[in-house]
């Protein structure tokens, strides 16, 4: 059977802070590269070795509500004080050209991206336990007592919303968990629906 070239997909992938979200988006990326990712827009500062266009386009306020107001975002959200928000373009260029686009967003994003793009595959990554989240946090050393009791109050508002996901992984095993994110990207890049030169050639002929 000759390959056909399939329209791409948007992997939508949340998670509280602290699940080890990063960690699995950037093993999806260095294997599959045919994978992009959506570069957010942020008025949050950068942090130490983020750079500006790769880890997320840093704006001011007035710039980012400026977009806002001219419908440039797919989605926006303001988490933690800062907002944060997907441009429209990446939404849906990126799978119209047959790149599979990766959205690493909040379920309020995850939620207009469902409106804007019904067909993504929404992941949502949980921690093993309330109890192991908080020492992941506390380990990072980055966080007052009062950062922390709004992540974790944050983290108890995201995982109520994670019903109306496709995929549920929890993230006890890294290596596990990343296995079942690969298998959950793997299969969704195979649905019939992506691939209409196949519909019209080889399944057409055995009457499909």
């Amino acid at each position: 059977m000759n390959a056909c070239r399939r329209t791409g997909i948007s992997v939508v992938i949340c998670a509280p802070s602290g699940t080890g979200k990063t960690t699995l988006c950037r093993r999806l990326l260095q294997e599959f590269p045919n994978i992009v990712l959506s570069v957010s827009c942020t008025t949050r500062p950068p942090r130490a070795g983020e750079v500006n266009g790769r880890d997320y386009v840093f704006l001011s306020r007035e710039e980012f509500l400026q977009k806002r107001e001219a419908g440039f975002f797919a989605e926006w959200a303001q988490v933690h004080g800062s907002f944060y928000g997907t441009p429209l373009a990446a939404a849906w260029n990126l799978p119209a050209e047959g790149k599979d686009a990766l959205f690493d967003i909040d379920v309020q994003g995850a939620a207009q991206i469902r409106r804007c793009l019904p067909a993504a595959r929404l992941v949502f990554l949980f921690p093993p336990s309330r109890a192991e989240l908080e020492r992941r946090l506390r380990a990072r050393g980055t966080e007052s007592e009062e950062g922390l009791a709004l992540r974790m109050a944050t983290a108890a508002r995201e995982t109520a919303q994670a019903r109306w996901f496709d995929f549920w992984i929890v993230n006890d095993e890294l290596e596990q968990a990343w296995q079942e994110l690969r298998a959950v990207y793997v299969a969704s890049t195979l649905s019939p629906s992506l691939c209409p030169q196949f519909q019209a050639g080889p399944a057409a002929e055995w009457g499909l």
